[in-house]
């Protein structure tokens, strides 16, 4: 990991392009005073709205601005790395396998690693569930932790499912088409929005719900030490990081209960002159 050479130009047009995407969600930040700006850190996040996933991009690109010449890593599925272009030009930004390894070595040269345990499984959790922290009961995260003896600050994100509408996981396509084996990916979620009705996994057209990242504090039991074999502490600490993020969940989704009115109104309100008025109609 050493060896990467982290950019940290955040002029660079991908960085510009990012910043353009993400501003579609008219985003906010808050409690970033929780991530240290040096040393070593794992943020973990929620996971939302399958290939759109706008929390990740808003979540990495505060990390950056807030960790200034500090190294920060996120993570991707080979799949996306692997891509010609794409792969290459965010890996140069400190985008790393998804991976116990990767995310092992982020941590031991002092960077902060941002990860979604809930990874496919929980981005593509049907619409009904958009309020719903699921991790799917993976604990890997934990262990991590408790082993690297490192800070564990939650970046719990709302808004971002409520952009597309999943009807489904489509676990049973999933396993059909061999999914697991190919791509170690357990969904083929079905959707439906524009242009494309009812598909499966197709990129519809994102609506655009407002998307707020809140960094909580450092959890208490990740500055203790802590066996990472004790499978009963495992537990009981995955249920206590689910309940923190879920009640974080919770109390911003009952500060913005319609993320994509919202969002529609924070794009009106941004209109020129007399047209910003249009924002109270909404």
């Amino acid at each position: 990991m050493s060896e990467i050479k982290q950019t940290q130009d955040l002029d660079h047009p991908l960085f510009v392009a990012a910043r353009a995407y993400t501003n579609y969600f008219t985003p906010t930040v808050r409690g970033l005073e929780n991530l240290p700006t040096s040393g070593p850190a794992l943020v973990i996040g929620n996971h939302s709205s399958i290939y759109w996933m706008p929390e990740v991009w808003i979540t990495f690109m505060a990390m950056l601005e807030h960790r200034k010449g500090e190294p920060s890593f996120g993570v991707a599925h080979d799949v996306i790395l692997g891509v010609p272009v794409i792969g290459d030009a965010i890996r140069q930004f400190g985008v790393i396998p998804a991976n116990r390894d990767a995310a092992a070595a982020g941590l031991k040269d002092g960077g902060a690693v941002m990860v979604y345990p809930g990874g496919d499984w929980e981005a593509a959790r049907p619409w009904t569930d958009r309020g719903k922290i699921d991790f799917a009961g993976r604990k890997g995260f934990i262990r991590l932790a408790l082993e690297m003896g490192v800070p564990v600050i939650p970046a719990v994100a709302n808004g971002g499912h409520d952009s597309i509408f999943v009807l489904s996981r489509g676990e049973r396509s999933a396993k059909l088409l061999q999914l697991d084996k190919l791509f170690r990916a357990k969904v083929f979620p079905y959707t439906v929005g524009v242009p494309f009705g009812i598909a499966p996994i197709l990129p519809q057209l994102p609506l655009p719900a407002t998307v707020d990242v809140s960094f909580l504090p450092a959890l208490n039991w990740s500055t203790e030490p802590g066996d990472p074999e004790d499978a009963d502490l495992v537990e009981t600490l995955y249920t206590e990081t689910v309940d923190v993020m879920q009640t974080e969940l919770d109390r911003l989704r009952t500060e913005t209960p319609n993320p994509v009115a919202t969002g529609i109104k924070n794009h009106l309100a941004g209109l020129p002159g007399p047209l910003s008025a249009l924002a109270t109609l909404v």
